[in-house]
């Protein structure tokens, strides 16, 4: 197997063991983030929307009343059936369909679509630009791609810090990119880069930890690391209380809004 397919391999081993956590997930289903795609992508009811990687569906779920049809692809098959239960199941909503995709060869044809989001994923792909290459081909001229994912600071230290810390927690984490890597990547796959802004999440660190599966070793490791973090990662990620159960961390996302041309 090649690196990228072990990767994907075994994204869809821990999301096939943790599905049901994610669309449960506060994190998640929540939040004002969700909000704040609505309000940037300004969504129109004729749009057929794409949402990649679409985790528990809450992405999907939430542009699904502002457009009229929306597909939910995911890599992994149990976490699509658990999306599309919660979706079509408990919410009864009746425009959304779900479609097994890898996000770096998206199952489509060129320009089909008007929208393509994907919300706290690509830090698990291997190839982030072939990804964005992907949204490029198949949304249609002047289409748009709103894309959400964990940020990392510019300071190198600190951000090798920060995608080690999410790596230990999750082997799946790939890494995450600085906000002058996702503006050149965006620009190099052919989007003007319309709008971009940071989004902060704070987390309970012991549910974050306990989501993915770690035992009380894992979460040691975790409680260690981040007392050992260079100053710079340790202020990016403002643990407090930490060591408590009450410990919380935050971690910055970025919130991007592309123009495909």
């Amino acid at each position: 197997m090649t690196n990228s397919q072990d990767s994907k391999s075994l994204s869809q081993a821990r999301y096939t063991r943790f599905a049901d956590g994610y669309v449960t997930s506060e994190t998640h289903a929540s939040g004002s983030d969700l909000d704040r795609l609505i309000a940037i992508a300004q969504p129109a009811r004729h749009w057929e929307a794409l949402d990649i990687a679409t985790g528990g569906g809450h992405t999907a779920l939430k542009f699904a009343p502002y457009v009229k049809h929306v597909i939910a692809s995911d890599l992994t098959p149990r976490m699509l059936e658990k999306a599309r239960r919660h979706i079509v199941e408990v919410k009864g909503i009746k425009n959304v369909s779900f479609q097994e995709a890898d996000a770096e060869a998206l199952p489509f044809e060129a320009d089909r679509f008007d929208l393509a989001t994907c919300r706290i994923a690509p830090h698990h792909f291997p190839d982030a630009r072939r990804f964005l290459r992907e949204c490029a081909r198949v949304l249609k001229p002047d289409g748009v791609l709103m894309l959400q994912d964990q940020l990392l600071p510019d300071d190198e230290p600190a951000a090798q810090f920060v995608d080690a810390f999410e790596r230990l927690r999750d082997p799946s984490h790939n890494r995450a990119f600085n906000e002058t890597e996702w503006t050149t990547m965006c620009a190099q796959a052919g989007f003007e880069l319309e709008y971009s802004e940071q989004y902060i999440k704070r987390h309970q660190f012991l549910h974050w930890a306990r989501r993915q599966g770690n035992d009380d070793a894992k979460i040691e490791r975790l409680v260690g690391m981040m007392r050992q973090a260079p100053p710079a990662g340790r202020e990016w990620m403002d643990p407090v209380d930490w060591g408590s159960e009450s410990a919380t961390f935050v971690n910055r996302h970025i919130i991007v809004r592309g123009r495909a041309m």
